[in-house]
């Protein structure tokens, strides 16, 4: 996989570190764009840091690699929650939340698009959420979790035609800051909630990463346009999380 080079946003912790981290044992060069560096090194990681709701700061970064790297594989990973109540929810929470999910993945796809195109070949993928099915206190979040998934059907449709395929992978409830954020470590909530998962476990970063690594095989260009939810059949049965 020496030949191919992975951009990964929020690749410096959790689910986007631990794929790195596989990308990297792989052959793969990998950059991650994010606010922070990751706390592992190699020498074919490279860390670019961008807020990624600011869209200026994405459109630069994007740029930036693109005249230095021919990229083949973006894996969209970065997001936060915002969680509130209906009457408490703000349409700054839907455009701030919008700009990350949905804005900074357009910008990074155009941004690394010709070289694609050019070669023939290339992965896009999003990380979205089971949220994207409905979830409370989840108006901004599961909102833009589900855009994703409609922007990738339309991406997925437009590139078949130059070999890039578009997929998204959709956790359940992940051991992740992300999710001690709203669900407290050890808590009672915390070992309440993995019971009534059907598999009766919370997911691990580990569970995320190999189904973002089915997608980016290159082998495997005949899935597109597909979600593939991570979430120990909670996206089929009524869990609340």
């Amino acid at each position: 996989m020496s030949d191919y080079t992975a951009v990964i946003t929020g690749g410096s912790q959790g689910i986007g570190a631990d794929l790195a981290q596989r990308l990297l044992a792989q052959g793969y060069r990998v950059i991650s764009v994010a606010r922070g560096a990751p706390d592992f090194t190699h020498d074919r990681l490279e860390t670019v840091r961008c807020d990624l709701l600011d869209a200026d700061a994405v459109a630069a970064a994007g740029a930036d690699i693109a005249s230095r790297h021919e990229v083949t594989h973006l894996i969209h990973n970065a997001g936060v929650i915002w969680p509130n109540l209906l009457e408490d929810a703000k349409p700054s929470d839907i455009t701030g939340l919008a700009q990350l999910h949905l804005g900074s993945a357009l910008s990074l796809v155009q941004a690394f698009l010709p070289a694609m195109k050019a070669r023939g070949f290339g992965r896009v993928m999003f990380n979205s959420s089971r949220a994207a099915l409905g979830t409370p206190t989840r108006t901004a979040y599961g909102a833009t979790k589900a855009g994703m998934i409609g922007m990738a059907r339309t991406w997925a449709l437009e590139l078949a035609p130059h070999g890039i395929t578009v997929n998204v992978v959709a956790p359940g409830p992940i051991q992740t800051d992300n999710f001690w954020g709203i669900v407290p470590k050890g808590s009672d909530r915390e070992s309440d909630l993995a019971a009534r998962i059907p598999v009766g476990r919370l997911g691990t970063s580990e569970d995320v990463s190999r189904a973002f690594l089915f997608f980016c095989d290159p082998a495997n260009g005949f899935v597109t346009g597909q979600t593939l939810f991570v979430c120990g059949g909670a996206s089929i049965g009524s869990v609340s999380i």
